[in-house]
């Protein structure tokens, strides 16, 4: 009797420790995705008027005239 109630004692001991701790829970982090900019044709637009304005700008560098 001595054997069994020992048993017993030594597994109750045995499965309260194993949840002494309590469950622990794993939350998964949510996920960030990064905001689509809002001045995305900003730059676009900027690089055509530079473009632009170097057409119409023109080569303005005239010759020099050697009188002679």
């Amino acid at each position: 009797m001595k054997k069994l109630t020992a048993s017993v004692l030594a597994l109750a001991m045995a499965t309260s420790t194993a949840f002494a701790g309590g469950p622990v829970i794993v939350e998964e982090e949510p996920m960030v995705e990064a905001a689509k900019p809002r001045s995305g044709w900003i730059v676009p637009v900027v690089i055509g008027v530079i473009l632009i304005c170097a057409i119409a700008c023109g080569d303005d560098d005239e010759e020099e005239v050697v009188a002679e």
